[in-house]
């Protein structure tokens, strides 16, 4: 179960999670960060280190932020380069 970056972290990117992330899997994007579900290993250290709350666990993501679940997905995918 990877942890995905909702909206609350739009316009934030505080960045605290990638400093905790051991295998640097949250990628800065133009507005907020990204997680590649991929490449996260679901240790949890960036969920408690949002200022804003915005990391969830994918499913644990409120309704109103599901499409951030396939956002994170597609721009953590395109921000790695792959």
């Amino acid at each position: 179960m990877p942890y995905v970056v909702t909206e609350p972290c739009i316009g934030v990117k505080d960045k605290s999670c990638i400093t905790v992330c051991p295998v640097d899997c949250i990628y800065e994007g133009d507005d907020m960060v990204y997680i590649h579900p991929d490449e996260c290993i679901d240790c949890g250290l960036c969920e408690p280190e949002c200022p804003v709350s915005a990391i969830f666990v994918d499913t644990d993501v409120p309704e109103q932020w599901h499409s951030y679940i396939e956002k994170n997905r597609i721009e953590a995918v395109k921000l790695s380069g792959g």
